[in-house]
């Protein structure tokens, strides 16, 4: 029931473009001025795609928005779902089955996001190069479908190495600054406790955030590789100095938008 599920939502999206995307990209808070760098776009709210769902979160616009960027052909999520917002981890992932059934092999996941490295600063961005799943919560859990993957899917390299490389040269032929670092995730929707940034600075992430983990996991199980950005909009709990507002995310996330739109514009050009 799952895959034609998935399905009807593919030939739907199909009926309503006329692109056949590649890449996809998924943008977090803040971060949706990428879609202004689409040409020859077709936008599609979520609420008109049979099975797909609907979030209401400030900061995501709520659409599928699919055209030409950098000369390449992708579908971008203006807008995701996240598990705090009461969505199962099946339809947090919904869209990047959908993808895969529209043709994507590769992934762009961003993500606004705290840091608990305090060599990172506000307004900084990170590529990710590992997760950690604080949820034990996993988006495979349940009956497995063979159509789309193993039942034991492969994580060993849940960023793909050869598309960081990528993006790296691109940066620096760009003069963007960039960190790396591991990105652990955390169910939201308060924000973490300075004890639980402890604990996780010592289980060895650099930054948490709400998000992108359950995709990233899908998108390797589905055998698309997986490229993740993120970010930094504040210091994490008890290295702060400020107590945190999703209003002061959304503001340094649209701060930083410019340059993060500009080096995925370029590396999409060079894939």
């Amino acid at each position: 029931m799952f895959y034609e599920k998935v399905q009807n939502s593919a030939e739907f999206i199909k009926s309503r473009t006329k692109h056949n995307p590649t890449i996809g990209i998924i943008l977090g808070s803040g971060l949706g001025a990428l879609v202004d760098l689409i040409e020859d776009k077709d936008i599609i709210p979520y609420k008109e795609i049979p099975g797909f769902p609907v979030g209401s979160l400030a900061g995501h616009a709520g659409e599928l928005v699919l055209g030409k960027l950098g000369g390449q052909t992708v579908i971008c999520m203006s807008g995701r779902f996240h598990y705090y917002e009461g969505f199962t981890m099946k339809e947090v992932t919904y869209p990047v089955f959908v993808m895969k059934m529209l043709g994507v092999e590769n992934l762009i996941v961003t993500n606004a996001c705290g840091a608990i490295n305090k060599e990172f600063k506000p307004g900084d961005l990170m590529i990710i190069t590992d997760y950690i799943n604080i949820l034990g919560v996993n988006p495979l859990i349940g009956p497995n479908d063979e159509r789309f993957g193993p039942r034991f899917p492969d994580m060993s390299e849940a960023y793909s190495k050869e598309l960081i490389a990528k993006a790296e040269t691109v940066a620096d032929n760009l003069g963007i600054d960039y960190k790396h670092g591991v990105y652990a995730l955390f169910n939201g929707p308060c924000y973490e406790t300075a004890a639980e940034i402890r604990a996780f600075a010592a289980m060895g992430a650099d930054t948490v955030g709400m998000s992108t983990v359950p995709e990233t996991t899908v998108a390797n199980y589905l055998g698309i590789k997986v490229f993740g950005l993120s970010c930094i909009t504040n210091m994490a709990t008890g290295i702060a100095t400020v107590k945190h507002s999703h209003e002061e995310v959304l503001k340094t996330a649209n701060e930083a938008s410019e340059k993060l739109c500009r080096w995925v514009k370029e590396l999409i050009i060079n894939w």
